[in-house]
């Protein structure tokens, strides 16, 4: 039997479809639709007057054009038809201006909807930027903050500086985050964009493609941040849109094991920075030598001294140490040579041609040649540097860096060093055999009972590890100030400075710790922030960061200021130059004791002093010098 078809579909149906898909075409269609509606009404109440003679008194001879055009009027003015005459013909203007004053009423409507329909777009930031030369942030985390804001200070010398941030996090909030942080009168604009940098539409709206650099931030509420990182470099690498200019990115990686993955994926065009990597080194370089995060804080922000490359063909052939002594506002630390970054080389490797030096200065402008210095050599003691022996670590807590701090330290301590690790969790496995002992001991690191039962003065080093498992950085930072309060109270009571290193996960925090008198404090978003920043404006840094954070070459060490110069000698820096000569080091600054737990004053640090500025050091102070140990 034969399949018989659908009914056919009724004329009221097909005139629903046909205004259906005509409103679906959006404000213009609904407002051409309404003009058709208003030309038909006061058409036919024109054809209307003209067949029924409804003219005014005395206008007979109206035509319908003339008719037509006075029904417009009154529709888009009901104040028309106030001087109208003759009941019938009243009656059919009133018609036309009940029905004017809906239509236009609607048309008021429609626009006042589609302006606040664009509004509404504006605000959540999806038009496409048009700047050029910017730093464009991917991504959206408490990183973003700090980083914003040393790109503000290292802009002030550009033209019509900008930030972009392209997040999938409301325009709004992250704007209001932004200008709460940021400097009020800074030169750079901020302009944030809404959308998800993984794609690859909405990452058009940040304008990659002319940006000066690019910085892929991790998300902190994601599981797997670094794959979220890794999507948005294959993103913008691997994009259909982009031009034959290669692209400076920056992005930030948490996991190591990522690393291999991330670089197949940028190629030469993303330089990485290893989060947890970084902040662990750093922590156990600063246990052993108080000072050490504010020099490293103070390399890597844009306030104050910073890394610079220059070359100087008027000391090809000169040596190291012949540079160093020739510079007065700015101190030498190393030299690249064929691509290759030396950090503290031999005083006598002769700078070749094109070779540039790596100084410390203020500002590339104060990097410029004066008369050479003449060091005191009386002022020096030559001193036998005293031979390393093993160390007894403390480390209070355990976090997601721990495994990481565990192999740092076994690569920095002698042969018979041990470590004890306290925390409130079942004890981690420990894979080192090599330079040291771990022992593991359950307990609350914010208990007093607990810490005094240690013999927290024994020891020669104490860490304060961060409690990140607590997602909430207020109350991780307040168990730390706890353990640092307790701890403050314990030497004080044993009659001993204990060196202590803490970490903190908020910057704002670290004014409120200085009353533990802790010898530091490790920022650690705040650190990763420096290094993107820094990297951002200058990928030739991450060679540099490379070496210095190494356990392997010369690193940047705090050592007492009685092995290079004799204690209440008057003598300027030319003078540390030589003395660390001696010993194969490079000398870049020194630390006051007397301003060791003051902000102020930079908690004591002057990296990159002014050569000729008489000082006197105390047996107390400290040299910062470049060293292989």
């Amino acid at each position: 039997m034969p399949q018989r078809g659908a009914p056919p579909a009724r004329l009221r149906d097909r005139f629903r479809y046909w205004f259906d898909n005509v409103m679906a075409r959006g404000t213009i269609a609904v407002m051409g639709l309404l003009a058709l509606a208003t030309l038909a009404f006061i058409v036919l109440v024109a054809i209307v007057v003209m067949v029924f003679g409804m003219f005014p008194r005395g206008e007979h001879s109206l035509t319908f054009f003339e008719v037509l055009w006075g029904n417009l009027m009154r529709t888009l003015d009901p104040g028309t038809m106030g001087g109208d005459e003759g009941w019938a013909f009243r009656g059919a203007m009133l018609v036309v201006t009940v029905g004017g004053l809906i239509i236009v009423a609607s048309l008021i409507g429609i626009i006042s909807s589609a302006f606040d329909s664009k509004v509404e777009d504006l605000r959540k930031g999806k038009s496409k930027v048009l700047e050029a030369d910017h730093t464009l942030i991917l991504g959206w985390s408490k990183k973003v903050l700090p980083i914003a804001s040393e790109i503000c200070i290292a802009n002030e010398s550009r033209k019509r500086p900008a930030i972009v941030v392209l997040a999938d996090r409301d325009k709004v909030e992250m704007e209001d985050e932004l200008r709460a942080q940021l400097p009020r009168r800074t030169r750079t604009r901020i302009i944030v964009r809404k959308g998800d940098p993984m794609d690859l539409g909405d990452l058009e709206l940040g304008n990659p493609h002319t940006a000066r650099s690019i910085i892929l931030v991790a998300p902190e509420e994601s599981d797997d941040p670094d794959s979220v990182v890794i999507k948005m470099a294959l993103a913008l690498t691997n994009n259909p849109r982009r031009g034959s200019r290669p692209l400076d990115i920056v992005g930030e990686l948490q996991d190591a094991r990522n690393l291999e993955a991330a670089t197949l994926v940028g190629h030469d065009e993303v330089s990485w920075v290893l989060a947890r990597d970084l902040i662990s080194r750093i922590t156990v370089q600063t246990c052993r030598q108080s000072g050490l995060s504010s020099v490293y804080t103070d390399l890597l922000d844009f306030d104050g001294d910073e890394l610079y490359f220059a070359e100087e063909p008027a000391l090809t052939g000169s040596t190291f140490f012949e540079a160093q002594l020739s510079y007065v506002d700015s101190c030498v630390m190393g030299i690249v040579s064929a691509g290759a970054v030396l950090l503290n080389p031999d005083a006598a490797t002769v700078i070749g041609a094109g070779d540039q030096l790596i100084h410390i200065a203020a500002d590339d402008s104060a990097i410029h040649l004066s008369t050479p210095g003449v060091p005191d050599s009386s002022a020096v003691n030559d001193d036998v540097a005293i031979a390393r022996r093993p160390e007894r670590t403390l480390v209070l807590g355990l976090n997601s860096d721990f495994r990481t701090i565990m192999r740092e330290l076994n690569e920095y301590v002698v042969e018979g060093s041990s470590t004890t690790v306290v925390a409130d969790v079942d004890p981690p496995e420990f894979l080192l055999r090599s330079n040291m002992t771990v022992n593991f001991v359950r307990g609350d690191t914010t208990s007093r009972s607990v810490l005094e039962s240690l013999d927290v003065p024994s020891f020669d080093h104490i860490i304060v590890l961060a409690y990140k498992g607590l997602g909430d950085n207020q109350r991780a930072d307040a168990k730390t100030l706890v353990t640092l309060l307790h701890l403050r109270e314990i030497g004080d009571k044993a009659g001993t400075e204990l060196n202590i290193v803490s970490e903190m996960l908020d910057d704002r925090n670290r004014e409120i710790a200085e009353v533990t008198k802790a010898d530091d404090f490790i920022v650690s978003d705040k650190l990763i922030s420096l290094a993107l920043s820094q990297l951002s404006e200058n990928r030739q840094l991450a060679r540099v960061f490379d070496t210095l954070f190494d356990s392997e070459g010369s690193e940047i060490y705090l050592k007492p200021a009685e092995r290079y110069i004799r204690p209440g000698q008057v003598v300027d820096f030319y003078s540390v130059l030589e003395a660390a000569r001696r010993r194969g080091e490079t000398a870049i600054g020194y630390r006051l004791a007397e301003h060791a737990h003051d902000s102020s004053n930079g908690y004591g640090v002057r990296l990159n002093p002014l050569k000729t500025e008489a000082i006197t050091l105390t047996a107390a102070d400290k040299v910062i010098v470049l060293a292989e140990g």
